[in-house]
């Protein structure tokens, strides 16, 4: 005898109650804060109109460099980078030769699964004795010799600062003194789950100082979202810090009577910044890991932003993988003025050369555009 089609719509009906409650009953990995967006993204129009000049670029080192995240470059000329398999690498005249491991060297490693062992170097910088100074995202704050690859651990994450581990090192900044700058991306998540604190906005983050002749580092600010890149600005009287999980760019003054005090230096950018670098004309280059564009519809970050209950449910329901997908393939860095008003833009519309870009780092009359995990390095000749 048929089922009444009732019965079968009640029937599913419930089922598909029964399944909503599990997932609502389950627990949730994030506990996010509501954020609101004051302002949609900016037009693509004037300085950041939509071009091509990321055409012009070439990769190099295809298939050999994951992630070439950050950069470093010595009074010799050569180029230092970490990748996402914990390795450290020079770049001398378009060769590549290694340096050493952060953590352990197995075959495992580049994997997401073994990062915690291998180590991933992000942030990287020449200190005024010639000796690499790395941020690594999992044990912490290192000076490395690079011509022996002789690792000496500043700061283990471990044991942090103020009584806080740290979770993520990730930005990097060498004073001409010796002091050394670093941020700890968030006191939650590691570099792995970064995406969860993306999508938390918990504002987790810290800049910190080290001295090295003390051996003591201290924290300069917290509560920031999601701390990444550095820049000192000329003078060194203050940083720049990018907040990448609300597009923005704050700066923390280290001299003169505003000392100790932070503001906004660029706020509602067209991404996430990442990286941040000082011009040889005196301008800043920065980084993003991927377009935050206006459209008929908000941007999926910044339209989750207000509700916790639905970014908490999202998590329930998608792996971290997913969000991927989501990521437009369009490769654009900016650079602003010592205002912090955007005078140009370099885009690749489809993705042709690079979709995310961590650095743009200047040497030698060519700019070097780093990743997080693409499988190579992008050139780009200063002039085009």
């Amino acid at each position: 005898m048929a089922v009444p089609s009732r019965h079968l719509i009640w029937g599913f009906s419930a089922a598909l109650v029964a399944v909503m409650v599990g997932i609502y009953l389950l627990p949730s990995p994030i506990d996010p804060e509501p954020f609101i967006f004051d302002k949609p993204p900016p037009p693509l129009i004037g300085p950041l109109a939509v071009n091509r000049k990321l055409h012009q670029g070439k990769r190099i080192f295809e298939g050999l460099l994951k992630g070439p995240e950050s950069f470093a470059s010595d009074k010799d000329g050569n180029l230092y980078t970490g990748t996402v398999d914990g390795k450290l690498w020079k770049i001398s005249r378009e060769q590549l030769s290694f340096i050493t491991q952060m953590g352990q060297n197995v075959s495992q490693c580049g994997t997401q699964e073994y990062e915690p062992v291998c180590g991933r170097p992000h942030g990287v910088r020449m200190d005024p004795d010639g000796y690499l100074i790395v941020a690594d995202s999992y044990f912490g704050l290192f000076r490395v010799n690079p011509h022996t690859g002789e690792k000496t651990l500043l700061l283990s994450s471990e044991e942090g600062v103020d009584g806080v581990p740290f979770k993520f090192l990730n930005g990097l900044e060498v004073a001409r003194n010796g002091t050394i700058y670093f941020t700890d991306s968030s006191s939650k998540w590691g570099r792995r789950h970064h995406r969860y604190e993306v999508l938390e906005l918990n504002h987790l983050g810290r800049l910190i100082r080290y001295d090295p002749v003390k051996r003591e580092a201290k924290t300069l600010l917290d509560g920031l979202y999601m701390a990444n890149g550095l820049a000192l600005s000329p003078d060194e009287d203050f940083l720049l810090i990018a907040e990448t999980s609300i597009s923005r760019i704050s700066r923390y003054w280290l001299t003169s009577s505003r000392a100790g005090t932070s503001d906004v230096f660029v706020d509602n950018m067209p991404g996430y910044p990442d990286n941040i670098r000082l011009c040889s004309r005196g301008t800043y280059r920065i980084g993003l890991s991927t377009t935050r564009f206006p459209g008929v519809l908000p941007p999926f970050l910044d339209a989750i932003a207000p509700y916790p209950a639905l970014k908490r449910f999202i998590v329930k329901v998608t792996p971290l993988s997913f969000y991927s997908v989501l990521l437009r393939r369009h490769g654009l860095f900016l650079e602003v003025n010592e205002q912090g008003d955007v005078i140009d833009s370099f885009h690749d519309t489809d993705g042709r050369v690079t979709w995310v870009i961590s650095d743009v780092f200047e040497h030698q009359g060519t700019l070097y555009l780093g990743n997080t995990d693409l499988p190579f390095l992008v050139v780009l000749t200063n002039e085009q």
